[in-house]
């Protein structure tokens, strides 16, 4: 995407599994106050948020999309694939929602990350097929076979970049971010198998890069509770939907300050 004019505002969403879903109450809550992003950047279910936003659709749809047709469910199983979903089968899931699968087609401009899983590099999307980029960028490893997009494989942006505040920097006037990826408070008790030491460890590191830009946006949006939740929770949508609708609100006269700063 060539960079193009300055818009008012630009919102960048992480990833979080379905804690994503508190995008979604974020945006809701931004509407109501007539406030519209006019740019989007996310990663992993922040990705799926900022295209389901960027395609027009309202919060309730979005809500409705996400227990539909949730792509973090487990099922449609891979065999002889390196995951447990076949992320190719998750495809069709995309394309009632997404019947133009363009970029182009979007009513506001998005920019996703995803993880070229053999050369480590981040990748940005953001021109052409919509899906098979969505999909790349949710593609956490060893739960969804790696996307293949025009013969390189891809993972789930989240791993090098979580909090993609640049791909929108310069490019609007007001930057709000929205984490949801919340570093949760462990005891030692917690940490008793390799696998959850791996776990952490991972985690604590995709935390700290995330956390380190958020002085790079003029509000940082961190909605509080979603610890309670996994990243694979499929029960509790409305309730996360709900914690992030709180958060926007509580933050709104910052929000609002924010943008008027910007446009004096």
């Amino acid at each position: 995407m060539a960079k193009g004019p300055t818009s008012n505002l630009g919102i960048v969403l992480s990833g979080g599994g379905t804690r994503g879903l508190a995008h979604v109450g974020v945006l809701r809550a931004l509407e109501e106050h007539g406030i519209r992003p006019d740019c989007v950047a996310g990663t992993s279910s922040g990705a799926l948020v900022g295209a389901l936003y960027a395609a027009g659709y309202s919060a309730s749809e979005m809500v409705e999309f996400f227990e539909r047709k949730n792509p973090f469910r487990l099922r449609k199983l891979a065999f002889n694939k390196p995951g447990i979903i076949d992320s190719n089968k998750v495809n069709s899931d995309f394309e009632e929602t997404f019947p133009d699968n363009a970029f182009e087609a979007l009513s506001r401009p998005l920019r996703i990350v995803a993880t070229d899983i053999l050369d480590g590099e981040p990748v940005v999307f953001d021109s052409g097929p919509l899906i098979s980029a969505i999909l790349a960028s949710c593609a956490v490893p060893m739960v969804f076979t790696p996307v293949e997009i025009n013969g390189c494989w891809y993972s789930d942006g989240a791993l090098v970049n979580n909090f993609p505040v640049e791909l929108l920097e310069g490019r609007c006037r007001t930057l709000i971010g929205v984490h949801v990826s919340p570093l949760k408070q462990l005891e030692r008790s917690d940490l008793n198998s390799s696998l959850s030491i791996v776990q952490r460890g991972l985690e604590i590191g995709i935390f700290v890069k995330s956390a380190a830009k958020f002085d790079r946006c003029d509000i940082v949006l961190r909605p509080e509770g979603l610890t309670r939740f996994g990243a694979f929770d499929t029960k509790h949508f409305d309730e996360v939907e709900e914690i992030g609708y709180a958060e926007a609100s509580a933050s709104m006269e910052a929000i609002e300050t924010a943008l008027a700063r910007h446009q004096s």
